[in-house]
């Protein structure tokens, strides 16, 4: 009797489960066309070109990075700049960033040393950094793993055109590096990260901004206390848009979409990165976070399954599962192909369901505990998604001691900045 009782509970738990999923799918599917609107309705670019400070920050020698950073080389924009950060001199991410500037003399870069952090959000520290020594108000904010077409600076800065906008940020699909983690948390970034943010934008306006790629002004940057405001919490991102937005101005979601390469291809170090961004939800808007229960299908699927399955009716219990997996391959279809336009969501829908039950489970694992790694680094997430670090930061490598003992402040490597100089290749030199 208990175990008919318990059947018809968990089956009643599924029905719903799956009836909320798929007015979710709904939502999506009138959100990608909404979105779908918005791109095929853009008009001519605009004539006030602003010149752009590109600003990133690197850390290390990530899959793909030459190519992503290439990317941000090859911008068909008429003035344009790029300052990269690093903590320190020995980062193997500057050996790219060498040989890039060679390849591309004509583009202006500089390389900022930011030191220790002085923030708990140690990208926060090295983008204060940046910024002091970007030359050009119209900022784009990029991070390491973001690949770009040529045209994304003339569309991501087009909206600042009116004094109105002041953040403009961008959907972004997932690019997998090898194996099957890189691939399942491409598909969440293509699909599941697209969706919510899409029917986010839908119901109530864009009130937040991703990280991979965003515009800013330096003056509503400075409105809200400057990027350094931001140095205590993890989603940096997050609450840039939010701040942003209750300054009065408005936060666009562009219908540019950027490539975010997957760049954790071990599936421990795949579920560390997701259970940082689900940890950080769950304290930066605590009742979305458990609302988005609703928005998974497969758990749901499953749980009916056994619940038919347990009360002897089959052919719900094949129904439900069906059901269920249907819901996903339309999602991964419908919003990763429909709205992002990612090939792989096409290539491999059928296993988009799998990435279904390991979002589920990761979002479960986030409800417990306080604790993120990030960078190698070990945190504890407290009221309002701040940072607090478990232990002193990882001491910086010897090449980066001179600029400790400079005193605090960023350091600008001498000899990085250059300025266009028709037919010179010139020489990078590193320290």
């Amino acid at each position: 009797m208990i175990l008919r009782l318990l059947s018809d509970a968990l089956l009643v738990i599924a029905l719903v489960g799956l009836m909320a999923s798929t007015v979710y799918l709904l939502l999506a599917a009138v959100a990608t066309l909404r979105f779908r609107a918005s791109r095929s309705g853009r008009g001519a670019a605009s004539r006030n070109v602003p010149p752009v400070s590109i600003l990133k920050p690197v850390h290390g020698a990530e899959p793909r990075l030459e190519e992503c950073l290439e990317s941000f080389f090859g911008q068909r924009y008429p003035q344009f700049e790029i300052v990269f950060g690093s903590r320190h001199r020995g980062d193997a991410a500057l050996d790219t960033i060498n040989k890039l500037t060679l390849k591309y003399p004509h583009v202006p870069t500089k390389i900022v040393i930011a030191g220790r952090p002085v923030y708990p959000n140690a990208k926060v520290s090295t983008l204060e950094a940046i910024i002091r020594e970007a030359s050009f108000p119209c900022l784009v904010i990029a991070d390491s793993d973001a690949r770009v077409g040529p045209d994304c600076l003339a569309e991501v800065t087009g909206p600042l055109d009116d004094p109105g906008v002041g953040l403009v940020t961008c959907l972004y699909r997932g690019v997998p590096t090898g194996g099957l983690s890189s691939r399942l948390e491409a598909l969440g970034m293509s699909v599941e990260l697209a969706s919510g943010v899409l029917v986010a934008n839908m119901l109530e306006g864009m009130r937040f901004a991703l990280g991979p790629t965003s515009a800013i002004r330096a003056d509503v940057l400075h409105t809200i206390g400057g990027i350094g405001s931001l140095g205590e919490y993890c989603a940096d991102d997050y609450v840039l848009g939010q701040r942003v937005h209750a300054a009065g101005s408005t936060v666009v979601l562009s219908p540019y979409v950027i490539d975010h390469v997957a760049v954790n291809r071990s599936f421990r170090a795949s579920v560390a990165h997701q259970l940082r961004w689900n940890r950080s939800t769950r304290f930066s808007r605590p009742w979305g976070h458990v609302g988005s229960v609703l928005t998974f299908a497969m758990p749901f699927g499953v749980a009916g399954f056994a619940a038919a399955a347990a009360l002897g009716r089959m052919s719900w219990a094949v129904g439900l599962a069906c059901a269920a997996v249907m819901n996903r391959v339309l999602q991964c279809l419908i919003v990763g192909w429909g709205a992002v336009r990612d090939p792989e969501c096409l290539k491999y829908c059928w296993i988009y369901p799998l990435r279904d039950v390991t979002g589920f489970l990761v979002w479960c694992g986030s409800l417990c505990g306080t604790g993120i790694v990030w960078r190698n680094e070990r945190y504890d997430l407290t009221a309002g998604g701040r940072l607090r670090r478990r232990e002193p930061p990882a001491p910086l490598p010897i090449a980066a001691a001179d600029h400790e003992a400079a005193g605090p402040g960023p350091e600008l490597v001498e000899g990085l900045r250059r300025e266009p100089v028709e037919g010179e290749r010139g020489r990078r030199a590193l320290g």
